[in-house]
């Protein structure tokens, strides 16, 4: 039984056994009983060995092809028509909202690791996962998730017997900010309120949505049913009578298939996700739903304009956190205001970065302000509970050794620390001063999960795999291109101890679901968002069950030297927006402008994967003052870099394929390796605007003049990306690249000086002539 017995199915007979009321059928030692007898493959009590049979059966069910098929399946398999089974989707919603309303980076990493706390130990919490292998972390926690079950969540004036319903085996995903269960039918609204409930109890003013519903157990291998099955009933024949009606054809999405595959594809699991989705982003909306709170009054905090307020200006400061010249763990640098919520955050940050005491005691500063949260003990300052991104790549390095024990150089694991502000990392950077946003996302996952994904058991194992792969590509992207950089305080770095430290040169924000946030060194951003899309690939291939099905060919397409492309083999990828920015660039602003970037690259993936590129995309910016955008990104490219010459003309080339972008980065060394003159890089690129043969006379000439490095720069800016779209044409149309789709000429020359400063130069032996450096050419 235990080869073929799924934890999913554990849960969904400890659901059935359990029954509708609030109180289980059988005794409750009876259901662990049978818990523990699946899960090690022994013989069940008698008593519930026939809802285990029927489960049994649930996973084996034939799609039945006619309504009479399904009317014989559903008097045949009785238990499961009649018994009810509740399904709770829910999280954190307005996320960035809350995350970036802060402006200081030990805030923004507060915020993002109490979310990630409550979704990734919290939640999880409630059903006991302490004891359950597959979630680490809560074992790790183990004391404080016992804490959350039985001082917050079975107090009286909470859900008092909501924990003794809930069992591990009844999750079915708990990332990316949300989490959707299984659970007992009579549980189905308090489970939906208690995740509701721990969010604003723990954050006091982010915003949560949580839903349920009750559906019989054999929808979840058929979608939803009506209550009877009747001659008027919905099913394939009516379907197929009129599958191109426009309701029909939009709800059942047959796009690229045939009406009978589209029905059984829509007739899954997936159906009940969608029924819950559909009642979130009403909740969400502010719609109220019969016997629960009412969800349009998010929490506020009353503000008033004589009042002091927080580091944030969003609410009335409570205490400041004043630092003593004569006592150091007193205050905070900076002596900043504090509000309640704004302090949890800062108090979260400090032990996600391990800056408190190593005794073990709450920070002074804390104390002090007499503030009172049921978490703030000093038994959960232990590790586990509170988990930061980059103690997990310390984890990840240790765990993979041999493959990356290069990243500490001569330096000892233990010596080096976590980045402690946004200056910290810039002051790793190749141009000190700048660092990169980099906000990368997967691609048509929910187009996958339509296509692909059947039942519970597929839809745990998808997001578990996801999960995997993008947090791994980032720790192998990280430990790749990264090293520890040593880093001197001054006055103003926020660190008491000026003595020089050694840092790891980045800040992950945020890793959930699919989705990932960091801040890196400007000048290994592009190579750190390149490699994470492609091992975002390369780990899901070798997990298994995500390759191509038809045989992969070399995209076409590829503006850089197509035939040096790898063909994608993966059926999921991921796009990134990256923004290289001044390191005091405000960081909700920097946000927003990487978000509108992911965006762009989103869009022109779908538009490639049209055209038969399965692969990911990125687009970027070079920011080198704040004032740089005054508006969005797609109208400044539109309105500013978007000409009418006779011939249209973009002077810019992004986005960009994975391919193009190691491309534009092999471009930028050749030209550093043939020393070309920087001040004609700037000289060129103001040529751009006149048109495209002056632009062209020019750069020739430039390039006749070039003492070395020709062929470099033939071979990886010529060859590679300007040959024109005429095979007959041997020549080439260097700086300009044909779009024979869009008619237009575009450019990656703007966007090669943009980041010229931020490649690492190859060293060369000969060095250019002086008087051609100073060469400046007559308009």
């Amino acid at each position: 039984m235990k080869s073929c017995w799924s934890a999913i199915a554990t849960g969904i007979a400890w659901c059935l056994a359990w029954g509708e009321g609030r109180e289980p059928q059988f005794e409750i030692g009876v259901l662990r009983e049978m818990r523990g007898a699946l899960n090690s493959g022994e013989e069940v009590p008698e008593n519930v060995r026939e809802i285990v049979d029927r489960v049994r059966e649930l996973e084996k069910l034939e799609f039945p092809e006619t309504l009479e098929e399904l009317t014989e399946l559903t008097k045949k398999h009785s238990v499961l028509w009649e018994s009810k089974i509740g399904l709770v989707y829910g999280g954190a919603t307005k996320i960035k909202h809350y995350v970036f309303e802060a402006a200081k980076l030990p805030d923004i990493r507060g915020a993002s690791a109490l979310l990630d706390r409550i979704n990734l130990v919290d939640l999880p919490a409630f059903f006991g996962c302490e004891n359950d292998p597959s979630y680490p972390q809560c074992q790790k926690a183990k004391k404080y998730c016992q804490q959350v079950k039985w001082e917050w969540l079975d107090k009286p004036e909470n859900f008092p017997e909501l924990s003794k319903a809930l069992i591990s085996e009844l999750i079915i995903y708990s990332t990316g900010g949300n989490i959707l269960a299984f659970c007992p039918a009579a549980f189905t609204d308090d489970l939906a309120d208690a995740i509701e409930k721990r969010y604003t109890h723990e954050t006091l003013t982010a915003n949560s949505c949580a839903v349920g519903a009750k559906f019989k157990a054999l929808e979840i291998q058929l979608g939803l049913l009506p209550d009877e099955i009747n001659a008027r009933t919905f099913w394939k024949e009516k379907y197929l009578e009129n599958p191109a009606h426009p309701l029909l054809e939009a709800y059942f999405e047959q796009l690229d298939t045939s009406p009978e595959k589209a029905f059984k594809q829509r007739k899954t699991f997936n159906e009940l996700a969608g029924k819950l989705a559909a009642l979130f982003n009403q909740r969400r909306n502010g719609n109220d739903f019969a016997d629960r709170p009412s969800r349009r009054y998010p929490p506020m905090f009353e503000t008033h304009p004589y009042l002091r307020r927080d580091e944030s200006d969003r609410r009335s400061a409570v205490f400041q956190a004043k630092s003593d010249p004569n006592n150091q763990n007193k205050g905070l640098p900076g002596d900043p205001w504090f509000s309640e919520a704004l302090a949890r955050k800062r108090l979260i940050g400090q032990i996600a970065k391990q800056e408190i005491p190593s005794s073990g005691r709450l920070p002074t500063w804390w104390v002090d302000s007499e503030l009172e949260w049921d978490f703030a003990t000093p038994e959960n300052l232990e590790p586990g509970a509170v988990e930061s991104w980059v103690n997990k790549f310390e984890g990840f390095l240790r765990e993979t050794y041999e493959r990356y024990n290069g990243y500490y150089g001569e330096n000892r694991a233990a010596e080096v620390e976590e980045a402690r502000s946004v200056r910290e990392i810039g002051d790793a950077s190749l141009v000190k001063g700048f660092v990169a946003y980099i906000y990368a996302d997967g691609n048509n996952m929910g187009g996958y999960i339509q296509k692909e994904i059947k039942n519970p058991q597929q839809y745990q194992r998808f997001s578990r795999d996801i999960f995997e792969a993008t947090e791994k590509s980032v720790y192998v992207a990280l430990a790749k291109h990264l090293k520890p950089h040593k880093y001197k305080p001054d006055s103003d770095s926020g660190r008491r101890n000026k003595e020089e430290v050694w840092i790891h040169p980045f800040e992950i924000l945020t890793i959930g679901g699919d989705d990932v946030m960091l801040i890196v060194p400007a000048d290994r951003a592009l190579a750190i968002a390149k490699t994470i899309g492609e091992e975002f690939e390369n780990i899901l291939l070798r997990i298994g069950g995500y390759k191509l099905d038809k045989s992969s060919q070399i995209y076409a397409g590829h503006r850089y030297s197509p035939q040096k492309a790898t063909p994608s083999q993966c059926k999921l990828s991921m796009s990134a927006g990256v923004l290289i920015a001044a390191e005091d660039t405000p960081i909700y602003y920097a946000e927003n402008l990487t978000n509108q970037l992911l965006k762009s690259a989103k869009k022109t993936g779908k538009k490639l994967k049209d055209a038969g590129y399965c692969g990911g995309t990125m687009d970027f910016l070079v920011m080198k003052s704040v004032t740089t955008i005054s508006s969005n990104i797609e109208s400044f490219r539109d309105e500013g870099l978007t000409l009418d010459r006779g011939a249209k003309l973009k002077l810019y080339a992004a986005p960009y394929t994975l391919h193009e972008i190691g491309g534009l980065i092999e471009s930028v060394k050749a030209l550093k390796k043939a020393e070309f003159p920087k001040s004609q890089l700037y000289q060129i690129r103001s040529f751009l605007e006149r048109g495209k043969q002056t632009t062209i006379l020019n750069y020739r000439y430039f390039r006749t003049r070039l003492k070395q490095g020709k062929a470099e720069l033939k071979a990886e800016f010529e060859e590679a990306w300007c040959k024109p779209k005429n095979k007959e044409n041997t020549g080439n149309l260097a700086p300009w690249m044909f779009d024979l789709k869009d008619k237009v000429y575009e450019t990656i020359w703007r966007e090669i000086v943009d980041i010229y400063d931020f490649i690492e130069p190859e060293k060369n032996s000969e060095p250019i002539s002086e008087d051609l450096a100073n060469m400046e050419v007559d308009s």
